[in-house]
């Protein structure tokens, strides 16, 4: 399609920025053919940002020089991170002032804890850093494992072992799991394989994962590609491994002893390989800290269900998942971030400041998110003025942890494993994910529903029928968007923003706020 034409005074290009977006990409390019501009006040706001991104970039590397200089000839997922400020360019493309950022918070608060666990793991590396000592203290999980149950044992370094060879470095580079999905396929798995277990399963046949820790947590999430992944992966390790193994029917509370003796045993598990023993007091401490976390996670969601909301797209919904999952309140940083990002969200609902980009509907995005591989939060808002105030996978588990009763700390620690990422809306009956997106739809006020159509997800698959004749029945506009998570080569992003771009002008019969991102070509972009 032709990018249409248009005319933009000097003086508002000088006090806003770019109007049009598109001509940032240019077909064959991994990256923007330049920097946006976005006004005086907020460009300067970007680039005191994005050097400190590279601060952070710079300080990783400094943790152990040698040994990261030698992984990034031994381990293919590490040059990708080098690609993290053009992830943060493209996540917060089209914001401006305030909501710029806050952005910026975000995303570089969990790329700092995100460099810290590639550090320890390199430097942990039986080949590589052979640091001994850290090694024997690094109790490693899934990526679909919390770590909350780390919160007793301050003396331990808890990791997300598959996050940083596969999940987190496939938001930033969508591109960098394919040969893990080519391999394990050439091994005789189906194509048709979730790609998310199978990136896994073929990052342990290319012997991907630094080989260090203690032991290795496994769970029974989200389903059963998952399952099979990490049963193949122990075939791998060296180590001893122990699999959480909650019931799926959450919501029975009769069933909540049998998710609390695995805890039990999971402790129990671990006091045995580390040597360490479980503090109480620590673990009191640090989950009184995700308490708060989960209370200003929550007034981000009270203003957003106002007409002026503030955080929203992968910004918010990356940071609640890295916060509710991966640091659970272990880390004083995240909550210092919670308090200074909610500080300028207050101040911009205060003032009614806007994005710098027109709102016109308000959305939710549900099912299997794919919207970190693509952008296309920042998408939906920049070219139909969709503002995605929350999503599926943002909206787990809020109550308040025990914090004084150790009984009842543990049924709560349990109830929030049965609620992880991935799981407490695809698992656990139907309720949980279809009447519960009704709900929400209700709550936030929401005139458009992106239902993210992941073509391997035999979970969601068979719910898509009672969506679209219930959406139909209340009137709501569901957009079906085809996605294969970190597998571009099944569903382009051109494919999935064209799906957008149909409904909105043959359906609602709008015109695009940004005509020169309807279509755009970045299949070689990071």
């Amino acid at each position: 399609m032709e990018k249409q034409r248009f005319k933009q005074s000097f003086w508002d290009w000088l006090s806003y920025g770019d109007r049009r977006l598109g001509v940032l990409y240019k077909e064959g390019r991994m990256a923007f053919i330049r920097r946006e501009w976005r006004g005086v006040k907020s460009t300067l706001i970007d680039y005191i940002n994005w050097l400190k991104l590279w601060g952070v970039l710079i300080g990783f590397t400094m943790r152990a020089p040698i040994p990261i200089a030698r992984a990034f000839f031994k381990y293919r997922w590490l040059a990708s991170y080098l690609s993290v400020p053009a992830f943060v360019d493209r996540n917060s493309m089209g914001l401006r002032g305030g909501h710029l950022s806050i952005c910026h918070i975000n995303f570089r608060t969990i790329i700092a804890q995100g460099t810290i666990y590639i550090a320890d793991l390199i430097k942990a590396d039986k080949t590589l850093g052979k640091n001994k000592r850290l090694s024997r203290k690094m109790v490693l999980f899934d990526e679909m494992t919390m770590s909350q149950i780390m919160a007793g044992f301050p003396d331990l370094v808890g990791v997300p072992y598959q996050l940083m060879p596969v999940f987190l470095v496939s938001e930033i580079d969508q591109l960098s799991c394919i040969p893990y999905i080519d391999a394990i396929e050439s091994y005789g798995l189906p194509s048709d394989t979730c790609p998310v277990p199978t990136s896994e399963a073929g990052a342990a046949v290319l012997d991907a994962y630094p080989p260090c820790g203690a032991c290795f947590i496994s769970s029974t999430m989200p389903c059963d590609g998952s399952v099979m992944a990490s049963a193949f992966q122990e075939r791998n390790l060296e180590i001893p491994v122990f699999p959480l193994s909650f019931p799926v029917r959450y919501r029975d509370e009769e069933t909540l002893q049998y998710a609390v003796e695995d805890v039990k045993k999971c402790i129990e598990f671990i006091e045995n390989c580390t040597g360490a023993k479980f503090n109480w007091d620590a673990y009191f401490k640090n989950i009184a800290r995700f308490n708060k976390e989960n209370i200003m996670e929550q007034e981000r969601w009270e203003i957003n269900k106002t007409n002026c909301p503030v955080v929203t797209g992968s910004s918010l919904s990356l940071f609640r998942e890295f916060a509710y999952q991966i640091e659970g309140g272990l880390g004083e940083p995240t909550y210092k971030s919670y308090q200074k990002a909610n500080k300028i969200m207050y101040n911009i609902h205060k003032k009614k400041t806007t994005f710098g980009r027109q709102t016109r509907f308000r959305g939710i995005v549900w099912s299997c998110p794919s919207h970190y591989y693509a952008n296309f939060s920042t998408w939906l808002q920049c070219c139909w003025g969709i503002t995605v105030l929350v999503d599926m996978e943002a909206l787990n588990f809020t109550k308040q942890l025990d914090v004084q009763d150790k009984d009842e700390a543990f049924r709560d620690l349990a109830r929030l494993y049965e609620r992880m990422v991935m799981r407490k809306h695809t698992n656990g009956g139907y309720e949980n994910v279809l009447p519960e997106l009704w709900r929400m739809v209700e709550e936030f006020k929401v005139d458009i529903v992106i239902m993210y159509q992941h073509v391997a997800c035999k979970t969601m698959v068979g719910l898509q029928g009672l969506f679209d004749e219930q959406a139909r029945e209340r009137g709501i506009h569901l957009i079906w968007v085809p996605h294969d998570l970190m597998d571009p080569r099944t569903v382009s992003r051109r494919e999935m923003r064209e799906s957008v771009n149909r409904y909105m002008q043959s359906v609602m019969q709008a015109e695009p706020v940004d005509p020169s991102l309807m279509d755009i070509e970045d299949s070689a972009t990071w």
